[in-house]
């Protein structure tokens, strides 16, 4: 037997399950934006900005939001490719050209 069954329409006011709720969260998002801050004698001590998104990955990546894709932590790709900066690997190459040109006796 096949079961198949039918798209819950949220306008309708029967019980949604929990896997119902996330689909919807992932499917639109949810954005959860606050600020804490303490003070002591109108001195502030302590500020957290606090922003929070919550969508699915193709959601994210709908929204131009990326940045796992880059990160060495994250990614395997991005771990693969971060050998430095190209101005890191440029300077360590002239390093590497001084010493043999001094090892060779040649002037600057």
């Amino acid at each position: 037997m096949n079961e198949h069954r039918a798209p819950v329409s949220y306008a309708d006011n029967g019980p949604a399950n929990l896997a119902d709720i996330l689909e919807r969260v992932l499917d639109k998002g949810v954005v959860i934006a606050g600020d804490i801050r303490i003070n002591l004698l109108d001195i502030e001590l302590l500020t957290i900005k606090l922003r929070l998104i919550v969508v699915s990955v193709d959601k994210a990546k709908e929204m131009g939001i990326d940045w796992w894709e880059n990160d060495p932590a994250l990614s395997s790709g991005a771990r693969s490719n971060s050998r430095g900066t190209p101005r890191i690997r440029e300077t360590d190459e002239e390093r590497r050209e001084l010493r043999e040109e001094e090892r060779r006796g040649e002037p600057r």
